[in-house]
Formats: C-alpha cells, structure tokens, sequence
C-alpha cells in the first residue's frame, strides 16, 4: 500500500500570492484549477487541511495521501502553508489573482489573527463559492478551523476535524509551560544567532542536512523542506508561536455552540499541547459533542509516524458525508 500511495497518487505544487504573501499548496489528486475546472468534472467537495506550526505542507503530503486513497481518490485534499512559513524557490513561478488583497490590508499577517484572513482570502478566491468543503485542522490548525466557521459563515463547510486542537490555554498545558518563555521572552535573543548560523549556508548543505534528518526519523520526503532551516521562516513560526502562547486562551465555546453538528474533536491521551485534561473539560461542557479520544496512544506530531492510523479514522469519519456527494 505505502508503494501505490508513493508512486500512483500525484500531487501538484503550486506557489500563489495571497494576501501579497507567497503561499505554498499542495493539491493532492488530479485537480489543480477548481475555479476554471477546463475538464469540466469538478468535484463537488473539497478536503482542506490547515497544518500546525510550523505550517511546512510537505510534512502532511504522507497524511493526505493515505486520506485520498482512503476516501476512495473520489475528491481533491488540498493542503496550504501558514504565511511567511515556506518561501518559493529561486525560479519558481509565482500565480496570482485580479482578487487577491493586498498584503498591506491584512494587519498583522503573520501573526494569528492575519493567518486567518490569509485562510479565508485563499477560500474565497481559489474555491468555488458552491463548492463543499472539508476543513481538516491540526493542532493551531484547528484554532483558524473554528475561526473561520466564526468569520466565513457563508462557507459551504459542511464538517471540520480537529486533530489534537490547541483552542485554550495554550500556555498553561505543560508544553506551553515551557514554551512561552522562549517565545514570548527569549524569542529575540535567539533570531541573531539564527540568522548568523543559517544564512550563509548554501542550499546543498542545508539540503544534506534536512535530508539525513528525515532518513533518521523514518519520514517520508516528496518536495523541499529547505525553509526548516530558512531564518525568515523560522522567525516568523516563532512570532506565531508567541502569539499562541498569549492569545489562544479561552475556548470558543459559543462559536463551538452554534456550529457543533459539523465538529468532530480528536484528543490525545499523551498529548503536551492539549492534555486529557481539556478533553474532559470540554467534553463536560458539550456532552451531546462528537468529541473522541485517542485509544492508541498517537502522539500530536502524527504526521510524522501515524499518518496512516489517523487517515483511516478521518475517511471512516466522512464515510456518511461523502457517500452523499
């Protein structure tokens, strides 16, 4: 299966600017342009992954595979980087749209509220407006999930996932204990020596480097993961991160409300970032919820090793939604 899934799947690249920003997407199955569909079989559903942070797509390129064989290659699994966290490569042709905003137009666009209009300006301009969507959130992912079910209620979203959701108390889960320190406070102290190690590294050494890295921890490698060890990426998964660590606090708990029978929730038992902890609190607070709990000990980095388990789940989860498509 790991060989059908490597060579007969194909996933296509593209950068596009959206927000003034440089985007990478990764489009898994053979539709590349939803909008002006020139084949004419346009899907009806799209299935939408937003990564955690960093938010480097190729890492979740193994994940959407096994979902787009798992669903039967029925429908497109589209997967988009956080702004600011991947930079074309040199000579990579960058698409663009009449529709797109203005970078100067999204406050703050690499921090957490403009991530989220970078989601929605891509949705609402790379999308059909009928097409129905899948929103699959991980981790920080999860947080712009049920953000733009807040801000986009036109969108035809008809399910979100949360995998391993990171919607509250970020600093307080014994992960974020140590974590906002270094964000918040030692953040700056470290873009120096970041910058000064990184820069002048050329490509090949940076290549050899991220290359063995990958060999060691078993994970699969389909496109450059060159901006891992890219300064201006890594400082701004950083900014993010800090901005986590100070606002992502409360649970939404009325936008959870109001659009609860299209959530499911996925909590892990081992899980740093979001402990079993907020698992029963929430699940306290929401009863009648789809709201699951690890049973095999998945860790919240699953993209790395669990891609399979967890791409088997999220199909059976769809199981009823896409057999009505």
């Amino acid at each position: 299966m790991d060989t059908e899934i490597k060579e007969e799947i194909p996933v296509h690249e593209e950068f596009i600017l959206c927000c003034g920003v440089e985007t990478q997407v990764l489009k898994c199955g053979p539709w590349t342009d939803l909008i002006n569909n020139q084949r004419g079989t346009r899907p009806k559903l799209l299935i939408f992954i937003i990564p955690g942070n960093p938010g480097f797509p190729a890492f979740y390129v193994p994940f959407a595979k096994a979902l787009y064989s798992a669903t039967k290659r029925r429908f497109p699994i589209w997967i988009i980087s956080h702004a600011g966290h991947v930079l074309a490569p040199r000579g990579k042709k960058i698409l663009t749209t009449s529709e797109d905003s203005n970078a100067e137009e999204v406050k703050d666009i690499y921090g957490l509220r403009g991530q989220v209009e970078h989601k929605l300006a891509f949705l609402r301009t790379q999308v059909p407006k009928e097409m129905k969507l899948v929103i699959i959130g991980h981790s920080i992912g999860s947080y712009f999930s049920l953000e733009i079910l807040k801000h986009a209620p036109e969108l035809p979203v008809i399910r979100s996932i949360l995998l391993f959701p990171t919607i509250e108390r970020m600093s307080e889960s014994p992960k974020g204990r140590y974590a906002t320190p270094l964000l918040c406070w030692l953040r700056y102290a470290l873009y120096v020596p970041c910058y000064l190690l990184l820069k002048p590294w050329p490509e090949k050494i940076k290549s050899l480097v991220i290359r063995m890295a990958l060999q060691m921890m078993d994970i699969p490698r389909e496109f450059s993961c060159l901006n891992t060890l890219e300064p201006f990426c890594l400082v701004n998964a950083a900014y993010l991160g800090s901005q986590e660590m100070r606002e992502v606090v409360k649970r939404d708990n009325e936008t959870i409300k109001e659009h609860l029978p299209k959530l499911i929730f996925y909590y892990g038992t081992t899980d740093g970032w979001c402990p079993k902890e907020y698992y029963d609190d929430i699940k306290k607070d929401f009863p009648e919820a789809d709201i699951r709990l690890c049973e095999k000990k998945i860790p919240h980095e699953f993209i790395l090793n669990f891609f399979r388990e967890v791409a088997d789940m999220v199909a059976d989860w769809l199981k009823d939604d896409l057999s009505k498509m």
